[in-house]
């Protein structure tokens, strides 16, 4: 079998970082090329070659960088490590149909659905799966009548992690945030307790089948990334996952989030994608950077039997070069 040649995007980025590295993990030959806007990307020291992409990443010229790496270098498939490239070759699918190189994409209605946060919940809500109690209003008492008593969470409907969340404490609160929020948000029952998040990653076939999950309960950091995560085995997150994968049909890497509250579980959100925790399953055997090659490059339905205990940690390390 050939030595497969992957591009990855945004290796300066935690996700794109934690796919070089899950790459790296197993005992295959593989080549990495790597690509970011940031010449002095942090990832760029551990791919086979680097190239820094344009400044413009929506205009057409980044398409034409893209092709060139692909002749250039023989790629076999992409690796998408920032959420804004997921985004970029969901809109161009058809021009990476007359190239060499795919990139790992999911499935197109879930990639859209995932995109707002308000469309997700209303998207399961249609199929009775219970949601996080929301609503879209600029009134704070119709928010307090429907929702309860504060705090409630002003979210924006678009993005990912923690970004951008905020916490109401009051009618002053609510007024200051509404007036300074960018993006179109909603509002939500806090539900849980900051110590009942848990992260969890499945390999989707696009028919509502998947490997078995890997099940994280975590702590995040600031940004909304996963800070340090514990290996658990619970069953009532395993059987939403299922409930779940039956409605979306995912394909490749797929990430859920969720909050449990008593003996309810909340889906905080989907990332249908490579999440930044990648590293971490990894290191339990649930490497979805090489599922995504023996898949989609080999034919081969990834099976991977994730390790059942452990934690992980992320910490902070110095790159230094003398020159």
């Amino acid at each position: 079998m050939n030595t497969p040649c992957i591009l990855v995007t945004g290796v300066g980025a935690i996700i794109g970082q934690g796919i070089i590295k899950s790459l790296r993990m197993e005992n295959r030959p593989v080549r990495i090329i790597g690509i970011d806007r940031n010449p002095d990307a942090f990832g760029a020291h551990h791919c086979d070659v680097f190239h820094t992409k344009p400044e413009n990443e929506n205009g057409t010229g980044y398409l034409s960088f893209l092709e060139g790496i692909i002749e250039k270098h023989g790629i076999d498939l992409i690796l998408p490590g920032i959420e804004h490239d997921v985004f970029y070759f969901q809109t161009h699918r058809h021009y990476f149909k007359k190239l060499r190189a795919l990139p790992v994409l999911n499935n197109y209605e879930l990639i859209e659905i995932a995109r707002d946060k308000w469309k997700t919940a209303r998207s399961l809500i249609e199929t009775g799966i219970q949601v996080i109690p929301g609503i879209i209003s600029d009134s704070w008492q119709q928010c307090v009548s429907e929702l309860g008593p504060p705090p409630l969470l002003m979210k924006p409907r678009h993005g990912n992690g923690s970004r951008g969340i905020q916490q109401l404490n009051n009618e002053q609160d609510f007024e200051y945030w509404k007036n300074n929020t960018s993006d179109t948000f909603m509002i939500q029952r806090i539900v849980g307790t900051d110590d009942q998040e848990y992260t969890a990653s499945i390999f989707g076939f696009g028919d509502g089948d998947s490997t078995i999950p890997i099940i994280f309960k975590r702590k995040l950091s600031q940004d909304g990334s996963t800070l340090s995560a514990k290996v658990v085995q619970d069953q009532s997150i395993s059987d939403f996952i299922n409930r779940l994968n039956t409605h979306f049909k995912p394909i490749g890497p797929t990430n859920y989030q969720f909050r449990k509250e008593s003996e309810f579980t909340y889906l905080l959100e989907v990332n249908p994608r490579i999440s930044s925790a990648t590293s971490f399953r990894a290191a339990f055997d649930f490497n979805e950077s090489w599922m995504c090659i023996d898949y989609f490059i080999n034919g081969i339905r990834p099976n991977p039997e994730p390790k059942q205990a452990g934690m992980a940690v992320r910490y902070t390390e110095d790159w230094i070069e003398y020159k």
